[in-house]
């Protein structure tokens, strides 16, 4: 099970199944339903580092940015930090997350590597290799980065989940288990329904705003010339034996210049797994 948000800034659950373990398979099929009843325009994951979730998001999702959970992150660096030092590294990192924008807290995640570099060069390369991952929250707007730099939602969720299948313990098939599970999630969905919304909506609509530039072409002051005689193709001239006056005379000239799409509007989905409606801007383009 994972959670989404709808357009209007509330959360939603967006599905539900059930498997032996988590295996690449398992999560590409997964995707590959919610992509089959519409899910799109999705612009952000955040999970734990899971290979073969982090490969299902990549595969099904194009486009999506990973965000790196940072309360699973910091479980997994705390195993190879040693005990002595951790408090000092987890206050540095949760340091990281205090900054008041992206400059700043690229510059104290580079202190934080400076800090551990020397004594401990194991997390330094830990901590090296997960830093695209573990910020990648900061490319959307500064007032929703509490919300997307963490599952902790989702866990919460899940924990209420297990707390009520711990009571059952042995299910007779899956059918109970998708039974017993739906009703939990139908009740969580309801109650994220009814109460307030976790993103507002001018942040969310700047999150999902989808900008392509391109050079803005000069309107010309003056009429343009007309085509250069070489870009017609010159007809040739033939001898043959064969009658050919009653046959049409074709002439061919230059081809139309190419269509190009140079700006792309995207339409929020009006609520639910519907697919998004998109606005095309096409302009004629030399070249």
């Amino acid at each position: 099970m994972r959670p989404g948000h709808s357009p209007p800034g509330a959360c939603e659950v967006l599905g539900c199944t059930v498997t032996t373990s988590e295996t690449k398979e398992a999560w590409n099929a997964f995707f590959a339903d919610l992509v089959a009843r519409g899910l799109g325009g999705v612009k952000l994951v955040t999970c734990d580092a899971h290979a073969g979730l982090v490969q299902a998001i990549a595969a099904n999702l194009p486009g999506a940015t990973w965000q790196r959970c940072r309360t699973h992150y910091a479980a997994n660096l705390m195993s190879v930090t040693p005990k002595s030092s951790w408090p000092a590294v987890k206050a540095m990192l949760h340091s990281v997350y205090d900054q008041p924008d992206v400059t700043s807290a690229q510059t104290q995640f580079d202190k934080l590597l400076d800090h551990v570099a020397g004594p401990l060069p194991a997390v330094a390369e830990h901590l090296d290799a997960a830093r695209a991952d573990l910020l990648a929250f900061t490319t959307f707007p500064k007032e929703i980065w509490r919300q997307i730099w963490s599952n902790n939602p989702n866990e919460r969720l899940n924990k209420e989940i297990r707390r009520r299948t711990d009571v059952v313990g042995i299910f007779p098939d899956r059918d109970s288990v998708k039974r017993l599970v739906g009703a939990v999630l139908a009740e969580q969905h309801d109650e994220w329904a009814e109460g307030r919304r976790y993103l507002a909506l001018d942040v969310l609509h700047r999150a999902r705003l989808d900008l392509i530039t391109t050079p803005t072409l000069k309107r010309p002051t003056s009429p343009s010339p007309s085509p250069p005689e070489q870009n017609l193709i010159t007809p040739k001239r033939y001898t043959t034996s064969r009658d050919l006056t009653d046959r049409p005379l074709v002439r061919v000239v230059s081809r139309p210049p190419p269509l190009r799409v140079v700006g792309v509007t995207r339409s929020l989905r009006d609520g639910g797994p519907k697919p998004l409606a998109c606005e095309v801007d096409l302009r004629l383009t030399s070249g």
